[in-house]
């Protein structure tokens, strides 16, 4: 008999393996195909919990995989290692420095992943705070900035009076105050840098239809990105012929149905607009939605007679003439469009609540449908109530509509998105300071590449108020100008941590060259991406900035500019909840995967975590989740023994030999198959299934006689089947069985001759209960079927003389007897 299984012993002495073997180490010069998977990088909290697991254990197994394929997998790690974290832990005492903090939750989520078993060249490693990466990260911030896709502007943010600094949308509570302080939290206006991401909104826009992506992804880019065809045209203020407002429409064939005026609380022309008799009201409103988020405008909670105030003057509808009142509401942006809204409550949803709630005219332009029931109709039908374009159907009516002002030059056609471009300031300390200072003579100098990276200080005070210390470390903040010599100071924000992970992906593919943030070379050897892993969370942010990022810095030369797209193919895994919520450590729903690696193993725990749900589904842990992890050890175990000490039961050496085993070929080929199926389209928890099934077969059939030769192919290929799935003891079990490393054996690939047999192995059941099978012909009928099953010994037994109520018979397949 093998000895027990030695779970930790074993698992420990693989992971050093591989990485002292470089078995999942690779090179340009490596003559496999290159192959590319990457686990979205992750910020360093602490240790593991079972989300990391599961991410983690899909993208090792497709690693595995596709080496066992033939690919030289590139599989590398990093940290996404700047962030809120670190920074308010220093803040509120728990680290000396952030970095300090940093490093520490760094080594207890590497130390997570290595006993998961997941390998990665970790020589590639990259951590976003390292001195070389932040200099990299500031040669990208000036590139962009000299092809004027980064520049600075005026833009609204979350200031606290109480801590005097700017709080990210996350800082600031329900209730309008800020997490730190209490104080109620105001909108201002401040100098902010941006990134022109709108410049390739057409091209984000329109490549979405060639990625090989979730359809779900790509509709919220699209929807994000928010690309509408219109006019704009402008609204003059009645008795103020020298002020127009500039409106935008996706529907300028409804202009005869404008009755009210809409802006934005914030928009330049609201203080000329406010008349003395409506002053107490108007600005009232500004003050309460100066405390609101945006979120909390867009909503469509509370009563629209709340969020809406008469400013006392009048617009012209350009159509008609007609005299309109303009009203502001906190559901209109002045960052979005115009930051001004024509009101057509006929045809638009929200419009016709509002115009019901301030007793506003509503005038249809559009016959709705018969039997239409009232509200607001946005749908196709024949123009009514509109002038000269009566009897057209909309779209024709909004292409003679736009010709009309155009021709009277007060409109014209426009494209408008919802897309705005990026705001990457954050006044926080723990972030890649943006490199540029700023010059009494010269204004905004960036600083000379010779002099990069502009580092963090360390020497640095962390007051509770949360200001970034940078704003009064005098060594960092005084300077001098690159240009003059004289004396500058520096920028104090820090870069979005989007900016990191935007481009990391490109920087995996050298992480030694040190002359350029991407080497050419490399990066059009492995990108783009084959296979990028992550959560949906990150479907819009994330994904958006590092498609942006990608064709920016090919435009600018910093990668190679034929790579427009970074990920070929996007697989979003599910969440895994505790308590119906998605784990997290700052919600303190965690289960740690430590106590599994210390007792069933880290392959039970990935066996499981593929079998739990199909990889793309939500997992609720619990109780169960339990039992199943304890289920797959014994499988586990089950499968050692097989593989050491072969099938209970089976045919010992000078007995009589048994009947070929050609069933068991068949199930064995049929397995790879489908397997292999499953993995090409992640159905991982039906191939872990399969390999369950297999197991079974192996052991039925060499009970029935099956050669040794043939169980011991079929061990071995089990053995293979797994490596991807529970790496260790595959490994382990394979060697001892052969002297050689499993998982740089060739995948399995299954014989058609023994896909396609004449016969089939058909299942009898009693109540639903497997208790023999049978070889038929493929083309057997239904009473065969059923004949040949009531005639089994087995069967016969079963029934003991009982007639069976009913048989139920699925030829070639199947056939259940029912007592």
């Amino acid at each position: 008999m093998a000895e027990d299984y030695d779970v930790q012993e074993v698992e420990q002495r693989w992971q050093q393996r591989w990485e002292a073997r470089g078995t999942y180490q690779v090179e340009l010069d490596d003559p496999r195909p290159a192959y590319y998977v990457l686990c979205m990088y992750p910020y360093p909290s602490g240790p593991a919990h079972q989300g990391h697991v599961r991410n983690y254990t899909l993208g090792d197994v497709l690693v595995r995989y596709r080496t066992m394929q033939g690919h030289a997998v590139l599989t590398p790690f990093g940290f996404d290692s700047f962030g809120l974290p670190a920074e308010n832990a220093a803040i509120k005492g728990g680290a000396a420095n952030p970095r300090d903090w940093t490093e520490a939750r760094i080594a207890e989520l590497t130390r997570s992943v290595r006993r998961l078993g997941a390998v990665y060249d970790w020589r590639r490693q990259l951590r976003s705070h390292d001195p070389e990466y932040m200099r990299f990260n500031q040669v990208i911030f000036k590139r962009l900035l000299e092809a004027g896709l980064a520049y600075r502007a005026e833009a609204p943010v979350n200031w606290c009076p109480g801590c005097c600094t700017v709080l990210a949308n996350e800082q600031v509570l329900p209730d309008g105050t800020c997490e730190r302080s209490g104080d109620l939290v105001v909108r201002r206006n401040l100098e902010q840098w941006f990134l022109r991401i709108t410049a390739y909104a057409d091209e984000l826009l329109e490549a979405l239809e060639g990625l090989d992506w979730p359809e779900r992804v790509k509709t919220m880019q699209r929807h994000w990105i928010g690309r509408s065809e219109g006019a704009l045209l402008d609204l003059r203020v009645d008795g103020r012929p020298e002020i127009s407002i500039e409106v935008y429409t996706t529907r300028p064939d409804t202009g005869f149905g404008i009755t009210y005026v809409t802006l934005a609380p914030e928009h330049p022309l609201v203080p000329e607009l406010i008349t003395a008799e409506q002053s107490a009201t108007v600005n009232e409103l500004i003050e309460r939605v100066s405390h609101e988020s945006d979120v909390e405008r867009l909503s469509e909670e509370g009563a629209l007679d709340k969020r809406g105030a008469f400013t006392g003057s009048y617009a012209l509808n350009p159509f008609n003439g007609g005299r309109v009142p303009i009203y502001i509401a906190d559901y209109v942006l002045g960052s979005y469009g115009t930051g001004a809204i024509m009101g057509v409550p006929a045809e638009d949803g929200r419009d016709y609540a509002f115009a019901m709630a301030y007793g506003l005219p509503i005038v249809r332009t559009v016959e709705p449908p018969p039997g239409f029931d009232g509200g607001a109709y946005g749908g196709d039908g024949t123009k009514i109530n509109s002038g000269f374009l009566d009897g057209l159907d909309v779209p024709a009516a909004k292409q003679a509509a736009i010709d009309w002002l155009e021709g009277e030059g007060i409109g014209r056609r426009s494209v408008q998105y919802r897309l705005r471009d990026w705001l990457i300031s954050r006044q926080r300390y723990w972030g890649c300071p943006i490199p540029v200072v700023y010059c009494p003579t010269h204004a905004i100098v960036p600083v000379a590449d010779a002099d990069l990276p502009v580092l963090l200080p360390e020497d640095v005070e962390f007051l509770p108020t949360g200001e970034s210390p940078l704003r009064s470390h005098q060594g960092f903040l005084q300077t001098t100008c690159p240009i003059c010599g004289g004396p500058a100071s520096r920028e104090t924000d820090t870069m979005d941590t989007f900016v990191d992970s935007s481009w990391y992906f490109l920087r995996f593919c050298d992480p030694w060259d040190h002359e350029r943030p991407v080497a050419l070379e490399a990066a059009r050897h492995f990108m783009p991406v084959d296979q990028y892993i992550g959560g949906i969370t990150h479907a819009i942010l994330h994904l958006l900035y590092a498609r942006f990022f990608t064709r920016a810095l090919g435009d600018t030369n910093l990668s190679p500019a034929e790579i427009r797209e970074p990920f070929a193919q996007l697989f979003t895994q599910g969440m895994i909840r505790l308590g119906g919520r998605a784990m997290s450590k700052s919600r303190g729903n965690v289960v740690s995967p430590d106590q599994y690696f210390d007792t069933v193993g880290a392959d039970a725990l990935r066996l499981a975590h593929c079998f739990l749900a199909p990889p793309g589904d939500d997992v609720d842990w619990s109780g169960q989740t339990d039992e199943i992890i304890e289920g797959r050890g014994r499988f586990l175990r089950q499968v050692w023994r097989l593989a050491l000490d072969g099938p209970e039961g089976s045919a010992q050496p000078g007995a009589v030999a048994p009947p070929p085993g050609d069933r068991l070929r068949r199930v064995v080929h049929r397995t790879i198959r489908d397997v292999t199926a499953d993995l090409e389209r992640y159905g991982f928890n039906t191939a872990v299934a399969h390999c369950f099934e297999l197991r079974k077969a192996i052991e039925d059939e060499a009970r029935a006689g099956a050669p040794p030769t043939v169980v011991d192919e079929a061990t071995d290929v089990l053995l293979k089947l797994l490596a991807p799935f529970a790496p260790h003891l595959a490994a382990e079990a394979f060697e001892r069985r052969h002297g050689r490393h499993v998982h740089e054996e060739p995948w399995p690939v299954a014989d058609p001759a023994w896909l396609e047999a004449p016969s089939e192995t058909m299942v009898v059941q009693v109540n639903g209960k497997l208790r023999a099978r049978a070889e038929v012909p493929r083309d057997i009928g239904e009473d065969e079927a059923a004949a040949i099953a009531l005639a089994l010994p087995r069967i016969v037994d079963e029934l003991a003389g009982r007639q069976p109520r009913r048989v139920v018979a699925r030829p070639p397949s199947l056939v259940n007897v029912v007592v």
